[in-house]
């Protein structure tokens, strides 16, 4: 369960990366051409994620060592996302528009980050200009993109990748797939996303979530 519980905080923690800067390409070495059809790319991609509105998927959380579990998440903009884990897994991550929370079950115990600085900066928070950090990654297909994030003023963020590909039917054009996150110790969480729904109705106690740790008696 430990190894569990570290995959899903490399989830919770490892990427405000998401949400901000990269390292990669240099942009003084290709031609300005080249530059501005990856900038044009990166735009794209992140309008794609801004016009999201609501979304559910199934998802495949993978560790480094292979192991892995599945659930479905919900996503509402702006600000809120939950990931229910599949059944006899005792996690839960949800975010009710202010703070990323993940709460293991079997413990008890809370955690909770600002979503600014959570992986899924880039999905919530309005106010984290992607574009102006994502690296474009070359991939082997024109309906494939891959965007690296990675703060470099906080590496304790660690770096994610995003991919997506060209859809028709996804707000934007493209639709998300999967994302790779390596925290700040190297750990490797990867997730994908199935079977998307977009534009359904989510109400807010979705994102509501049972607090298990024992109450104080004043």
């Amino acid at each position: 369960m430990n190894t569990i519980s570290n995959s899903l905080r490399t989830l919770a923690l490892a990427g405000s990366a998401l949400a901000l800067g990269v390292t990669g390409l240099s942009a003084f070495s290709a031609p300005v051409a080249a530059q501005a059809a990856r900038s044009s790319q990166v735009d794209q991609a992140v309008a794609a994620l801004r016009a999201i509105t609501t979304m559910r998927a199934d998802f495949v959380q993978t560790d480094r060592n292979g192991q892995g579990i599945s659930g479905v998440m919900t996503l509402k903009r702006p600000g809120r996302i939950r990931f229910q884990y599949q059944k006899g897994v005792p996690f839960l991550i949800v975010s009710d528009g202010s703070a990323l929370t993940m709460i293991d079950y079997e413990v008890r115990q809370v955690q909770r980050w600002p979503i600014r600085n959570s992986p899924l900066g880039a999905l919530l928070d309005p106010n984290k200009d992607v574009a102006r950090f994502a690296t474009l990654n070359p991939t082997a297909h024109p309906d494939v993109l891959s965007l690296t994030v990675k703060d470099p003023r906080h590496p304790e963020y660690g770096t994610i990748t995003l991919v997506m590909t060209r859809r028709a039917d996804a707000p934007g054009g493209w639709q998300l797939d999967s994302w790779v996150s390596l925290d700040s110790q190297a750990k490797r969480t990867t997730v994908r996303l199935a079977n998307h729904q977009y534009g359904m109705a989510v109400s807010d106690n979705t994102f509501r979530w049972n607090d298990p740790r024992p109450q104080v008696r004043h």
